[in-house]
């Protein structure tokens, strides 16, 4: 918390910690801190400003949301065990990914229809995960011209999250355009051909894709608009069809196989200039092997946070089985239920590489636009600088399994008082 500590000296990256200090000061100069950043209350002071719709389809998970308390339990069963009098004066947060220099081992999770948070949609998101030197991916839901958000994001390192459509022209155009626009490496979801059954957004029609919402980097691709006008669609006098049309493009409800994804990374590589390819979604030790078999540049273990499967295994304890199996042979990744700093260093001791969060920034994004994703994610790097500072770690290279105690798997029913 000392300004003047020595440690400034020795990191590449912002003394985040000091994040706590300039909010602890704050009500010395007539302020106040942004919002309370506990998940809880996050959440909670998200529902209050969001619409009904927006709330739902933030917060609704598959089914019951057995998956979503898997991976909060899984969590929860792994404890930080910190040392003492470690020289944490030399620390540093700094992390690297596919070359990219960034500010620590936190990425910006691929979220679509930012629009139904906040007018801008992803706007605020890439422009201010450009300010803090986070990699930012960008969803091929998302609700604004790929070309915009890259102009948000400027420098920024940014990747491409590919819902894969069966048409193949699609496909390539998106590819292309992603990779005109500075995105260095396409991630495709293999977990969401289409949605799982989430009961509320169900039961209130809460799809913004067919009310005219939320399709503009479809709408803007000159591939798919090609298509509209093979179909008679007129966007601007029927936006719910020109929506419905591009969203059935994406989940579309029909499964791609291994049998693809040859062609996919090559036609990437080729468009790119050999720039990495990743699969989101991977949970199964045997799906991690056959990724690595086709060539993949990375894995990114992830549950949907619990919005696709519904009952299915903690993405934390697939994570473990995963690095066990693959961990030397590709660039392991991590998302699903990361709430806080001791998430992300639980991730990494077991093995992630690097750790994506998704809904702390929507909440912020919903609260307060790019400040209130600023104030969350800054909030985040504090916490993260903080837990290495009184656990004893000087840089992410230090985490290990040795720095956790693990219990035993158990998954008893909890009460649902909150879909966090």
């Amino acid at each position: 918390m000392d300004t003047k500590n020595p440690n400034k000296k020795y990191r590449t990256t912002p003394e985040y910690a000091e994040y706590q200090r300039e909010n602890f000061w704050a009500s010395n100069e007539g302020k106040v801190p942004p919002f309370n950043t506990d998940p809880a209350k996050l959440e909670e002071l998200a529902k209050e400003r969001l619409s009904q719709n927006g709330w739902l389809y933030a917060s609704s998970n598959a089914g019951q949301s057995y998956t979503h308390t898997a991976n909060r339990q899984a969590f929860y069963r792994r404890r930080i065990i910190p040392r003492m009098l470690v020289d944490t004066n030399k620390r540093d947060t700094r992390a690297e990914i596919w070359g990219h220099k960034v500010s620590a081992p936190i990425g910006f999770a691929p979220i679509g229809i930012n629009k139904i948070y906040h007018p801008q949609g992803e706007l605020p998101v890439a422009k201010v995960a450009k300010e803090l030197n986070l990699p930012y991916c960008l969803s091929t839901a998302g609700s604004q011209p790929i070309e915009a958000v890259a102009e948000a994001n400027g420098e920024g390192p940014r990747f491409f999250q590919l819902y894969m459509p069966h048409d193949d022209e699609l496909t390539i155009s998106l590819l292309t355009r992603a990779h005109d626009s500075g995105f260095s490496a396409c991630i495709l979801t293999v977990d969401t051909w289409q949605l799982g059954w989430r009961h509320d957004d169900v039961q209130t029609s809460n799809y913004a894709f067919y009310h005219g919402i939320g399709a503009d980097l479809g709408l803007s691709d000159p591939v798919f608009q090609k298509r509209l006008r093979e179909d008679g669609i007129d966007p601007k006098t029927m936006p719910n069809e020109a929506g419905a049309k591009w969203i059935d493009n994406v989940w579309h409800g029909r499964a791609h196989s291994w049998e693809k994804i040859p062609w996919l990374i090559k036609t990437w590589k080729e468009i790119s200039g050999g720039k990495p390819f990743a699969i989101k979604g991977i949970q199964d030790v045997s799906d991690a092997q056959k990724a690595v078999e086709v060539g993949v540049d990375g894995i990114v273990v992830s549950n949907h946070a619990g919005r696709q499967v519904d009952g299915a295994c903690a993405s934390l304890d697939a994570l473990e089985r995963i690095v066990d199996a693959v961990g030397d042979k590709t660039y392991i990744m991590f998302d699903s239920g990361v709430r806080g700093a001791s998430d992300v260093f639980k991730a990494l001791a077991i093995g992630a590489k690097f750790v994506f969060v998704g809904r702390l920034w929507v909440w912020g994004l919903s609260i307060m636009g790019d400040h209130g994703v600023r104030h969350v994610m800054k909030s985040l790097l504090a916490d993260f600088d903080i837990l290495l500072n009184v656990a004893g770690f000087q840089n992410i290279g230090q985490i290990d399994r040795s720095a956790l105690e693990v219990y035993p798997p158990g998954y008893p029913l909890l009460p649902q008082t909150s879909k966090l």
